[in-house]
């Protein structure tokens, strides 16, 4: 016998599947030897009142066995020999993409200007160690993209725009864990995606795909208004299968474009080469660190924190101050902030968690919605450039190294210069920096107006225990490569699919994962139609 229920538990009743066992026989009259096994289906924390609640959805199984796997699996055919499809970029766009391609029976071919995934770990240790950023392998560029070593949070409001279950489903097909599945804000682990991540690319390469690492896109092959394949180069001495050898050579087919959020060289081609752009909103402001215990306090409401069965608590704030968007972003419960340059003159901050969300500190980013007209001009490169700029001027006040200006959360809002800074988790060190007052005005002042309106929601949140790490800038991508809404080709140029967060058309992992996909399925019908 197979039966759901709908359950409302204590933190320690939800703890694991002992004592849901104990809790369903006590309390729906089950017999405790008969319950051989309880999937926890769908779970989230009510954590609205004092008392804290667990919420779950369970399927428990009486005096039988589950037959089936936790999570649906998908089947990747032999695509050795079938028409090509160039995909540029390997973060989730790309790698999902790639993957739809093969169920679809298509063969990719994945370019990727960064290092695989494992090999980046020695170039981002090299940030703290050596305060120098590789504009080839870093927190953003590689196998993975911005999300392998910046959290691999899962969470995500796009439920229209595709199937995003199918999403959490092949993560768990190549290592992730089930509990994704059942996760209300489904997290991964900076520390365990790169195994899944290395997993996607397996499949692609034992499908008969192909995966090209170090090898950066410099032009698309247009032939009368359709593209039929890209010109690389690689900045390493590893062989190529296809192409003229050599450091410089091309991949043939339609291009999916997955480049992300932070590929500033590639919007400048397209854009000189009268490709068509648009500027497309953004957010910018700051990454907010308070210690992990006084989050877990203030959100359970418990001077004793979060306790031995819930995990580190999360927050999300959201306001109006002057006709914009005020909110928090990316919230990293137990976690690092990270330096997420692209290149050199950059000061970029970010977070991250491993799974266990276990360190002494929770992060998220604190920004201020930007439109288009916002930034004068009317070049579609504006925002991105609005972009280098407070990069820049961040890294000049970081005595132009890694080191990032900071200031504690109070002395920030009421304009006051911060004497010493509390401990923190982002390695390459802070330095104390008045930033209410060389962030531009509209980004400082509407800040300081959101901090205090969020202190008044949330007792004990605006305090000096906090401190304003700058700058955060790569919420999003700063443009949009336009497309046909139908055929998600670009406007002019047939085999050509702008896709993903770098294209303008996701917000986040499993979006890019999701718009990876249909990109690839009009890929697909373009192949199937010539």
């Amino acid at each position: 016998m197979i039966k759901e229920y709908q359950l409302r538990l204590l933190p320690r009743q939800a703890a694991n599947e002992s004592a849901l066992k104990d809790y369903l026989a006590h309390e729906e009259g089950l017999s405790l030897s008969s319950i051989t096994h309880v999937r926890v289906l769908k779970r989230s924390i009510d954590a609205r009142q004092r008392t804290i609640f667990v919420n779950l959805k369970v399927r428990v199984y009486v005096n039988e066995q589950p037959t089936d796997d936790d999570f649906l699996r998908t089947v990747y055919p032999d695509v050795s020999g079938r028409p090509s499809v160039v995909v540029v970029g390997a973060g989730p766009g790309g790698l999902f993409a790639a993957l739809r391609l093969i169920e679809l029976g298509y063969r990719p071919i994945v370019v990727e200007r960064g290092k695989n995934v494992r090999d980046r770990k020695h170039d981002l240790a090299l940030i703290t160690k050596t305060q120098q950023v590789d504009a080839e392998s870093n927190y953003c560029f590689g196998e993975g993209g911005a999300g392998a070593y910046s959290d691999g949070k899962l969470y995500t409001r796009s439920k229209k725009r595709g199937n995003t279950e199918k999403i959490l489903n092949v993560f768990c097909q190549h290592g992730a864990s089930t509990n994704i599945l059942a996760d209300a804000h489904p997290h991964i682990g900076t520390d365990r995606l790169p195994r899944v991540i290395e997993n996607m690319r397996n499949t692609i390469i034992n499908s008969g795909g192909e995966v090209h690492f170090q090898t950066r896109m410099t032009r698309l092959i247009i032939e009368k208004d359709k593209v039929v394949g890209i010109e690389a180069e690689a900045n390493n001495s590893l062989p190529h299968k296809e192409g003229g050898g050599g450091s410089s050579f091309s991949f043939s087919g339609p291009v999916i474009l997955a480049t992300g959020h932070s590929a500033r060289d590639v919007y400048r081609y397209l854009h000189g080469s009268g490709i068509e752009l648009e500027a497309k909103g953004l957010a910018v402001g700051v990454r907010l660190e308070h210690p992990s215990q006084l989050i877990d306090q203030i959100q359970y409401h418990n001077r004793q924190g979060r306790g031995e069965w819930l995990p580190a608590a999360e927050y999300s704030f959201v306001t109006q101050v002057d006709g914009r968007g005020v909110y928090s972003f990316c919230m990293c419960p137990g976690g690092f902030v990270i330096p997420a340059a692209t290149g050199p003159e950059q000061i970029v901050v970010n977070g991250m968690s491993p799974a266990s969300r276990g360190t002494a500190w929770s992060n998220s980013g604190m920004v201020v919605e930007m439109h288009p007209d916002d930034v004068e001009g009317d070049s579609p490169l504006r925002l991105m450039e609005y972009q280098e700029r407070l990069e820049r001027d961040c890294w000049q006040q970081g005595n132009m190294r890694q080191t990032a200006p900071a200031q504690r959360m109070a002395d920030f809002v009421n304009n006051r210069l911060s004497f010493d800074l509390p401990k923190s988790s982002y390695a390459p060190g802070l330095i104390s920096s008045p930033l209410h007052f060389w962030l531009p005005k509209p980004v400082s002042h509407r800040l300081q107006e959101g901090f205090r309106k969020f202190g008044k929601m949330s007792h004990g949140f605006l305090t000096n225990e906090a401190c304003l790490i700058a700058v955060e800038t790569r919420t999003s991508s700063p443009v949009r490569i336009l497309r046909d809404r139908d055929t998600l080709q670009h406007v002019r140029l047939r085999g050509l699919f702008p896709c993903g967060e770098g294209a303008g058309y996701a917000g986040g992992i499993v979006s890019a994962g999701v718009d990876g996909e249909r990109c690839a399925e009009m890929a697909a019908a373009y192949l199937s139609d010539k």
